[in-house]
């Protein structure tokens, strides 16, 4: 089989076309939907997601840190197992729901613990596919539900088109120095980046260990980087992410003669200023291709500057989606389903068992 036939190829490299149609079809809905996560008038934010979804969640509340409303990122998988830790009398949050399948166990253990415990709290649920439970659900309480196009619904393993169309569409709803123009500037970037991407993978040799880093909401594209590759490889190139300085408090032990460290650099002056540094210092104790850098400027990898680092943040990921298809086709895995016969992962989590809440609040 080709590289080009896999569904998780194609996903890829249909991005661009999805972001810039989304510009158009969400941006004339945009300021409807500001208007209502405003009236809601929510004690604090929640997004809530499994996997790489609440890594989106991760990403936004990084890059949102100081925004007023408290926004938080909690997982679902945290959320059902220990609803103690975040529910508590008299809170009214916000809960934005964020789910390709949108089918989860954790999704819909998540909405069972709202209507248990939170029954008035607003709802915003974002989802790639129309017919989940997450679409079609009612609530006693405020609710919205945003469906992305139906090609972000992925059919591969991996998530790509879903992942980087919720997290723009959750990030252009809660930041509004964002808007529809950077998902088209992000197009036409990534229209020009992913032919040398896929270049780059090809000539680049596959290495036995991978890192990513970066800092601040990058180090939570570096988290999705990290997993994308080890989903691919099927855990065959193990993976892991730090921050740029928190990489130094004892996960480099992970590094070795046959490890890849690649450094997010950060758009702003300042921070980029760390992540050098790191990449300096790995280079100087591993070799000088230990390291590869991605980034707007002195950088192995040069992408265009975009509004932020979160908006960037895609054009990280990107290449970690790109480079963990290449791998996984190049050591004969099944690229939409790596785990093809094994029996150990499904592309919808399933199975988890459900056990009512007890009177918490």
């Amino acid at each position: 089989m080709n590289l080009q036939d896999w569904e998780t190829y194609k996903e890829i490299n249909q991005q661009p076309d999805i972001w810039r149609t989304w510009a158009d079809d969400f941006g004339a809905k945009l300021d409807a939907i500001r208007e209502w996560v405003a009236a809601q008038d929510a004690d604090e934010i929640w997004l809530c997601g499994a996997g790489t979804s609440a890594y989106i969640g991760d990403l936004i509340a990084a890059h949102m840190g100081a925004d007023v409303r408290r926004i938080r990122a909690i997982s679902t998988t945290d959320l059902v197992s220990c609803p103690q830790n975040f529910i508590r009398s008299g809170l009214n949050p916000l809960v934005i729901s964020l789910g390709r399948s949108g089918n989860s166990t954790e999704t819909i253990g998540t909405l069972d613990l709202l209507d248990a415990l939170l029954p008035n709290a607003p709802r915003l649920n974002i989802t790639c596919n129309a017919e989940s439970v997450l679409a079609t659900r009612g609530s006693s309480a405020a609710q919205k539900v945003i469906i992305l196009p139906e090609k972000c619904h992925d059919a591969g393993f991996a998530m790509t088109s879903s992942y980087t169309t919720m997290l723009l569409t959750a990030l252009l709803i809660l930041d509004e120095t964002t808007g529809p123009d950077d998902l088209r500037q992000l197009a036409n970037a990534a229209e020009t980046l992913l032919p040398a991407y896929f270049k780059r993978a090809a000539e680049q040799p596959q290495p036995g260990r991978v890192v990513f880093t970066g800092s601040g909401a990058l180090a939570f594209a570096a988290r999705e980087s990290a997993l994308k590759v080890m989903e691919l490889a099927a855990g065959d190139i193990p993976s892991i992410w730090d921050s740029c300085l928190g990489f130094r408090h004892g996960p480099k032990s992970f590094v070795n003669s046959k490890t890849q460290v690649f450094i997010f650099l950060s758009n702003h002056a300042f921070t980029s200023q760390y992540d050098r540094d790191l990449a300096a210092e790995v280079r100087d104790q591993f070799g000088p291709n230990s390291v590869t850098t991605i980034g707007i400027s002195n950088a192995d990898v040069l992408i265009p500057k975009q509004h932020n680092d979160a908006i960037a943040s895609v054009l990280y990921v990107l290449l970690a989606q790109v480079l963990a298809t290449v791998w996984s086709h190049n050591m004969g895995l099944n690229v939409d389903n790596p785990f093809d016969g094994r029996g150990t992962l499904t592309r919808v989590v399933s199975g988890v068992k459900l056990y009512a809440p007890d009177d918490l609040i």
